[in-house]
């Protein structure tokens, strides 16, 4: 496993300190940049690759969550805060994870540790859809599932739900993280909470899909790509 290069944006010295000792700590992680507010992080993000982004919400000027609302490159981003009460707002926008201030070390490595196990997901060679199966941590226990059998699955901030064809699993990924590792062309996202398994969709009607006896909401934003899928597969005179 390669290094993940990390970046700290934070306002607080002394926050920016207890992060740089820990990532020193951690053999597989490498600081690349630190920066003091979210326009030298864009600046540095324009030009240079990170893996890690270790970001603070409450500093001057632009907010971190105002900054990961309109971000068009984001690397995998950990909120570090003093402020509980943003903690589903920075789900709903695909964290990775969550650090309260003051941060404990064994904490730190909990949340580092789900960034490695993201980017191994990525990186594997599922990402060349070789093969037709992925394995998930699921709980206590590590599952297979095969793509065949995904009806579609959905965001629950911090994990997912993927719907199957037999069972329910629940995943300790993101959304974004999964996107990544199935093939294009055969799941689509249609809103930002769910992401289908086009060969699995039953009837769509107005913003509605339906799989087997679920009806799924199609967002705005995506509808116009689901539909040039369905174009391309739909019988004319």
């Amino acid at each position: 496993m390669r290094k993940l290069s990390c970046i700290i944006t934070d306002d607080e010295p002394v926050a920016c300190k207890v992060l740089k000792e820990f990532i020193e700590q951690v053999p597989y992680l490498q600081l690349t940049g630190q920066f003091e507010n979210v326009r030298k992080t864009d600046l540095f993000l324009k030009e240079n690759k990170a893996d890690v982004l270790l970001l603070d919400i409450q500093m001057p000027g632009i907010t971190g969550l105002e900054y990961l609302k309109n971000a068009t490159i984001q690397p995998l981003v950990i909120l570090t805060t003093a402020y509980p009460n943003y903690a589903l707002e920075g789900y709903e926008l695909n964290i990775i994870d969550y650090l309260l201030k003051p941060i404990a070390f064994d904490r730190f490595t909990k949340a580092v540790q789900k960034a490695k196990e993201y980017t191994e997901l990525r990186e594997a060679p599922l990402g060349n859809h070789q093969s037709p199966w992925l394995f998930v941590r699921s709980e206590k226990r590590i599952e297979k599932v095969e793509l065949k059998d995904i009806l579609y699955i959905e965001s629950l901030g911090n994990y997912v739900n993927i719907c199957t064809t037999g069972r329910n699993i629940i995943a300790y990924l993101t959304l974004k993280g999964i996107e990544s590792q199935l093939p294009a062309n055969e799941f689509i996202k249609i809103h930002q909470s769910y992401l289908v398994n086009f060969s699995k969709i039953d009837s769509i009607e107005g913003n509605h899909l339906k799989i087997g006896d679920k009806s799924l909401v199609i967002s705005r934003n995506y509808k116009d790509e689901l539909m040039q899928m369905v174009e391309q597969k739909l019988l004319r005179r």
